[in-house]
Parts: C-alpha cells; sequence; structure tokens
C-alpha cells in the first residue's frame, strides 16, 4: 500500500494561480484524513498559503501535510502552525546572474507582450521565476499564451546556453523556474524520503506537467509511481479513487 501521495499544485490541485476550489478542499481534506500527503510546486510560499491552505479546514490532520514551495528548495511541516524546516537560498550573485540570463533570453526571443500583469522575473530566494505575462496575469490570458508551450521551450532552450550551471525548468502556463543544478521535483522527492522516511517505492506522485522539459517530470524521473492529469477535474477523481481505496479514516 502507498505511503505518500504528492500533488503538484498550479494545473494539478487549481488552475494556475487560484485557490483550490470547494469540492477540491473537501476532497484535499478527506485525502487527509486517511494517508500523509505533500505538495511541491515551483510556487513561493506566500503561494501555497493562499491558494492550498485558506481553503483547507484547520485541525490535526495538516500534520499528515508536507509543503515543499519552489521545487523542494523549502520544506514545511505542521506543529502548532507551519514551521519551516529548511530554505536553500541563492547568494546574491547567483540570483544577479539568473536574473540577467532570464532577461537576455527572454528579449532573444522576442517575448515582449503588449501587456503585462504584475513583475515578469520574481526571485523567490531559492529560485527564480520568469512569467512573460507578469505574476499577476488572468488565468484566460495565460492559457491562451502559449498552449503547446513552444515559447517556453524556446525559452527554456536558450537559457540552457547562457546559465548551463543551473536547472531551467517550463514551470506554469506562462513561466520558466530557475533554481541550483538538480534541484527539481526529484530532489523535493529524495527530501520527502528522508524527512519522512518512506520510500520512493511508497510514494504516488500526481502532476500535469509529466512530460520531458516539464517541471513535474524529474519526479517521475525519480521513481515514483507518477500520474499525468489533464486538470485540477481529474485530479478530483483520482483522489476520489484514492480515498476509496484506502477506506475509513485512520
Amino acid at each position: 500500500m502507498k505511503q505518500l501521495v504528492v500533488f503538484d499544485l498550479d494545473g494539478t490541485l487549481a488552475d494556475s494561480k487560484s485557490k483550490l476550489d470547494v469540492e477540491m478542499a473537501r476532497l484535499f481534506d478527506s485525502l487527509l484524513a486517511v494517508v500523509p500527503t505533500a505538495v511541491i510546486s515551483g510556487g513561493a510560499w506566500p503561494q501555497f498559503q493562499a491558494q492550498l491552505l485558506a481553503p483547507l479546514t484547520p485541525g490535526d490532520n495538516l500534520q499528515n501535510l508536507s509543503l515543499l514551495p519552489t521545487c523542494g528548495t523549502q520544506f514545511y511541516r505542521y506543529a502548532c502552525g507551519w514551521q519551516q524546516v529548511y530554505c536553500e537560498k541563492f547568494t546574491p550573485a547567483e540570483s544577479q546572474k539568473i536574473i540577467a540570463s532570464l532577461a537576455a533570453a527572454s528579449a532573444a526571443a522576442g517575448l515582449r507582450p503588449e501587456r503585462v500583469w504584475g513583475e515578469v522575473i520574481e526571485d523567490r530566494g531559492s529560485q527564480i521565476t520568469f512569467s512573460a505575462l507578469g505574476q499577476q496575469a488572468p488565468l484566460a490570458e495565460k492559457k491562451k499564451w502559449d498552449p503547446e508551450a513552444v515559447r517556453r521551450k524556446q525559452l527554456q532552450s536558450l537559457l540552457s546556453t547562457l546559465i548551463p550551471e543551473f536547472s531551467v525548468h517550463i514551470g506554469g502556463a506562462t513561466s520558466i523556474d530557475v533554481t541550483r543544478a538538480g534541484i527539481d521535483k526529484g530532489y523535493g522527492i529524495g527530501k520527502l524520503r528522508d524527512l519522512l522516511h518512506i520510500a520512493i517505492a511508497d510514494m504516488i506522485f500526481i502532476g500535469d506537467a509529466i512530460f520531458p522539459g516539464g517541471n513535474d517530470y524529474p519526479a517521475k524521473q525519480a521513481g515514483v509511481l507518477s500520474i499525468q492529469v489533464r486538470d485540477p477535474h481529474e485530479t478530483k477523481r483520482v483522489i476520489e479513487a484514492i480515498v476509496a481505496c484506502l477506506g475509513e479514516p485512520r
């Protein structure tokens, strides 16, 4: 029997930068009642608080939840409130190089949208994220900007030549995530194994970007049984099946 269920956040549990809807929050609460659960995302901690935690029911079941913002470079556990276990930040020199490279690569790729909403390049401490339309862009605009990931793959390729010493992954609908080399969701899976003492063979990973170059793919490469979903609606059906298989709350 699997001992840990691990999720991506954007595009899997919720639409990009959106809160869990009422049905998802209810299903996620029911999952926490029966099995340890984790969420790994490129998003920063405030995004986890707003999207994931705010809609959930407070209580002891949160002790079953592990949170790994910025692709596992941070780790939070619940014990009388949320406690940060670790945070692996860039040095100032690393941040400056990545930001300059993102600006250069986006210019070379001709990514100059007529309008942006909020910051385009965001330094999240342990990850730097490029969002072509800005961090606060409307979901409808994001979905139509790069539906086949052609623009993001082009940017990823350019960055891989400019900053080969870092990991570059396609993130959300308009974003690219940059971390230190070897820091990705596979790294986060390893941290879950080490800190929770659960074998990778005893985990399930669920995400919407489990394809080469996608930021969920390293979880599959780490050896986790992985389930690709198209959107949060499909994730709901997967959660229902897991809860049904595991039975009554412990």
